[in-house]
């Protein structure tokens, strides 16, 4: 399990994209408290995802925060099918 982010804030984007992808805000927060992989996207900016049932379908759940400001910033979130593609192995 990778390192959690417990203090966070959405993004105005971020809680429209919910919205449009009708993934539930309390999926996220979960994701962020346990995140079962923590990949780095440049300084200042990870990818938490986690495998996740969203409508009894599997899914990957990948959220995006930024994390060099305080709270740290989730800035958007979304699911895929290609587990595959995303998931690491190494992380």
């Amino acid at each position: 399990m990778a390192e959690p982010i417990r203090s966070f804030v959405f993004t105005a984007h971020c809680l429209t994209e919910l919205r449009r992808r009708e993934i539930p805000a309390a999926a996220v927060r979960q994701l962020l408290a346990a995140p079962e992989q923590r990949l780095s996207v440049r300084e200042g900016r990870v990818v938490l995802q986690s495998r996740a049932q969203l409508g009894g379908r599997p899914y990957l759940l990948r959220v995006v925060v930024d994390i060099a400001r305080e709270p740290a910033e989730v800035v958007t979130a979304y699911r895929t099918r290609r587990i595959d593609k995303y998931w690491r192995q190494d992380a």
